[in-house]
């Protein structure tokens, strides 16, 4: 005989609370938003005039922004923002998700471009309030990725080299914060090699305009490998580390390595590795061979080889570490596309769906620069933004005002509330940034 509580069978439920927040915590957001006055800068920059949907972009795209922060993936989910006091907590009026539609549909190139621009304008002045590397060494990860879709009516989406239908932006992020500095949206059978050299070219520009006044460095997988590529990054002064496939001339250039060349290097328990570097046409190569050991050394009994060139100086087995690091670009595109923002693409329009992706892009810097200037996250770690949502955002609450003055009123005994508190100090403490 099942024993059963009826205690749980007897909780009522009522949706009747006005006071009520679903996500208190965006109240950090929130605040530092307002410090980078970005509805204003939005409401300057983008401007939709005589189109259909098109008054008053500002509060449009940071509706858009604070439900990506929050982790909605849909239009829909705009409406969380708009139950009980919710609204309370953002700066901004908060749009119905029909109008939201109509405004992402109204986008044109161009105009996707202006609201490029206010990304660019935001991350400079995020960087004025302390979160920019200044003169210290800037390493920037170039890659693609692909969105998927579903159905033949999104505008522009298309089979490439996976096989999957979808879209396949270009990505840009910043080496140990996780930061987007640049996105680009691209048809889905797009080359992984598109748009590169322009895309690098605007990219180098605006992290100078931004304040990176010292070293840049940008790595690449061998998707990027491209002699005008390698020429772009010289003309613009910027260090390269490029993965290369294995050619034929490269194959011949790395069989003439000696043997005693190869340094070993530390790898995993059932493999071994080994690094040596040589010229290929009057470039450095560094290259790494690896081969299994043990029971699974029949798999691969002979060396895999994985090269890369650049113009770097240093050791090859340090600078062959450095390069391997490029894989943690994967972790800024899976916050990028899990959970919110580019897990799904919401319009048939290329245009809407392009303006959708910098409106994902900017709530995914906005939760960095919240951890960082809030100093919720240790230096040394990346900013997840799925830790940020549950210890710092996804705080139910309630907003009461006794005595005219308004309180938000969080759980009791929450784990993160010191944290919290000490980010909302930091983040009221910053000045405004001048217009």
């Amino acid at each position: 005989m099942t024993s059963v509580s009826r205690g749980i069978d007897r909780i009522e439920v009522t949706f009747d609370d006005p006071n009520l927040v679903a996500n208190a915590g965006l109240l950090l957001v929130a605040t530092l938003v307002v410090r980078l006055r970005l509805e204003r800068l939005i409401n300057d920059l983008v401007d939709l005039r005589g189109r259909v949907g098109g008054a008053l972009p500002g509060r449009k795209v940071l509706t858009l922004v604070h439900a990506l922060v929050a982790g909605g993936s849909h239009i829909d989910h705009v409406d969380v923002r708009r139950a009980g006091a919710t609204q309370s907590v953002l700066p901004h009026r908060v749009m119905a998700p029909s109008t939201l539609g109509t405004f992402l549909r109204a986008f044109t190139f161009g105009h996707v471009r202006q609201l490029d621009s206010v990304f660019a304008e935001a991350l400079r002045r995020a960087w004025s309030l302390g979160a920019g590397p200044g003169d210290d060494r800037l390493v920037v990860d170039l890659d693609s990725t692909i969105c998927p879709v579903c159905g033949k009516a999104k505008h522009g989406a298309g089979y490439g080299y996976s096989k999957e239908l979808g879209y396949h932006p270009l990505v840009a992020t910043r080496a140990g914060t996780g930061e987007l500095l640049h996105v680009r949206m691209r048809k889905g059978s797009a080359n992984t090699q598109r748009g590169t050299k322009r895309f690098i070219e605007e990219l180098v520009a605006r992290l100078r305009r931004g304040g990176a006044t010292g070293e840049l460095v940008m790595r690449f997988d061998s998707g990027f490998w491209s002699n005008a590529t390698i020429a772009t990054l010289g003309r613009l002064d910027v260090g390269y580390t490029m993965g290369i496939r294995m050619v034929k001339s490269v194959v011949t250039a790395v069989s003439a390595i000696d043997e005693g060349a190869w340094t070993p290097i530390d790898y995993t328990m059932d493999g071994i590795a080994e690094v040596a570097e040589c010229l290929y046409k009057g470039r450095r190569l560094i290259v790494r061979r690896t081969r299994l050991v043990g029971r699974q050394a029949t798999l691969w009994p002979e060396w895999r080889h994985f090269a890369f060139l650049t113009d770097l100086e240093g050791d090859p087995v340090d600078v062959d570490a450095f390069h391997r690091a490029h894989a943690t670009v994967e972790l800024a595109i899976k916050d990028l596309k899990e959970g919110a923002g580019m897990e799904h693409v919401p319009s048939g329009s290329f245009n809407a769906n392009a303006a959708w992706l910098v409106c994902a892009a900017l709530a995914h810097n906005l939760i960095r620069w919240t951890a960082m200037l809030g100093e919720i996250t240790p230096e040394e770690h990346l900013v997840v933004a799925r830790t940020v949502r549950t210890r710092f955002l996804s705080i139910p609450g309630r907003l009461v005002s006794p005595g005219g003055r308004p309180i938000l009123r969080a759980p009791h005994e929450w784990p993160w509330a010191e944290a919290f508190s000490r980010a909302l100090d930091l983040l009221r403490a910053l000045p405004p940034v001048p217009v």
